[in-house]
């Protein structure tokens, strides 16, 4: 666990933003729900493996996300792929967006989590894409550690 945030529930992870990006910094927001949202994510099945966070009429937003429908909402559901409000910091938000438009980075939803007071918290990562050479290098590195790890285990 991380020891800034205290003890946290994850409720989604981003799997492919690590491979797919260099993350340079994280940030945390957070996030505008609606009631139903917010006990479709308690089920634990959304997803943000396509979605990224950007510009929406001046306003950080979660773009392109997917939290579905609740069960027992009824007439009150929610639309499972609504933009959604993020919620930061003037200077962050005028620093993410200049990051964006200048130097080629983007916003990449790393995860979806509980904080210890119950409130629900996204992890953006400002990064730059990967080119091929650098995921395979990341591959061929990652191998080798397990090789070692296992080399070293064999021998004790």
């Amino acid at each position: 666990m991380d020891e800034r945030h205290g003890a946290r529930k994850k409720i989604v992870n981003n799997r492919q933003a690590r491979y797919k990006y260099i993350i340079e910094d994280t940030i945390e927001a957070g996030i505008i729900l609606t009631g139903s949202e917010v006990k479709s994510l308690c089920e634990g099945c959304s997803s943000i493996n396509e979605s990224y966070a950007g510009n929406d009429n001046g306003e950080l937003a979660l773009i392109n996300s997917h939290i579905p429908q609740y069960r027992s909402g009824g007439v009150f559901n929610h639309d499972p792929r609504r933009v959604r409000r993020l919620l930061v910091h003037r200077k962050e938000r005028d620093r993410m967006f200049g990051m964006i438009r200048q130097q080629g980075y983007t916003l990449v939803p790393i995860s979806i989590y509980f904080n210890d007071r119950g409130i629900a918290k996204l992890q953006i990562g400002v990064a730059r894409g990967k080119k091929i050479l650098d995921k395979r290098q990341e591959i061929k590195k990652r191998d080798w550690e397990r090789r070692k790890a296992r080399l070293l285990r064999k021998n004790k």
